[in-house]
């Protein structure tokens, strides 16, 4: 099933970098969708119109649609912050707020209102335990979140992204700053996750995009210029700047 349908896709920023250039793909609901190319290619830009982070840019065109259950986010009538509630953020290093462990997950719901201790502790406990950190922060809830591991750190912003009950998880590099160990149980964590998440992916090299792709998008200055099942794409790519990119002979 289609969760994101792009149509012909156009971007430039004011000073010209990183555009897309009619981009047009279906993400898949339930997946893990990569994206995958060079720097500067357009994976970041791509994955922050999926959630309109753009706007927050100096943005000098956008056309074209991008249609989220069924409805165009592009339109400026959107309400933004009810959509970046369905669709979650996480950034290449971990960002925790300066407050507690519980407060960086209960942050984003006392927000939006939810005050009540027993549903923000069921929602707190839950979304830890998901994102795989329960165990190791259940007896330390009101230490600084700055007191975890860089990788314990990465889990618990994604554990404040799925405190809100998004349908969708976008990751732009989330363990380029994080030890083998680490990135292991981050990967491990979104395969499980993929069951109940859409998860858009922007790994920071080729071999994490090949163990993780269940559908992999290749970006080359802005345009798409492959997508795919993830077997196929790295076993078969059709293109052949792709197949040279994967072969490290650019990029």
């Amino acid at each position: 099933m289609n969760k994101v349908i792009v149509e012909n896709l156009n971007l430039r920023y004011s000073d010209g970098v990183e555009s897309l250039k009619n981009v047009s793909l279906n993400i898949q609901a339930n997946a893990i969708t990569v994206l995958f190319g060079p720097a500067g290619g357009g994976k970041s830009t791509f994955l922050r119109v999926l959630n309109r982070l753009n706007d927050l840019a100096d943005v000098s065109v956008v056309s074209g649609k991008v249609l989220f259950n069924g409805i165009n986010i592009l339109d400026p009538k959107i309400n933004v912050i009810d959509l970046r509630r369905k669709i979650g953020m996480v950034f290449s290093r971990p960002v925790p707020l300066p407050l507690t462990i519980y407060k960086n997950v209960s942050y984003g719901l006392e927000l939006i209102g939810k005050h009540q201790k027993a549903d923000l502790d069921e929602t707190v406990e839950h979304a830890l335990t998901q994102a795989t950190l329960w165990d190791e922060v259940k007896d330390r809830l009101t230490d600084p979140a700055y007191s975890l591991s860089g990788g314990q750190q990465q889990r618990l912003c994604l554990a404040r992204a799925l405190a809100l009950k998004p349908e969708m998880i976008l990751l732009d590099e989330p363990t380029s700053a994080l030890d083998p160990i680490a990135t292991s149980k981050i990967e491990s964590l979104l395969q499980e996750l993929k069951q109940h998440y859409t998860i858009v992916l922007a790994p920071h090299n080729t071999q994490q995009a090949t163990r993780m792709a269940d559908f992999a998008a290749f970006f080359l200055q802005g345009e798409l210029l492959e997508y795919d099942l993830g077997v196929k794409i790295f076993t078969n790519p059709k293109d052949r700047r792709t197949r040279e990119y994967i072969e490290g002979r650019f990029g």
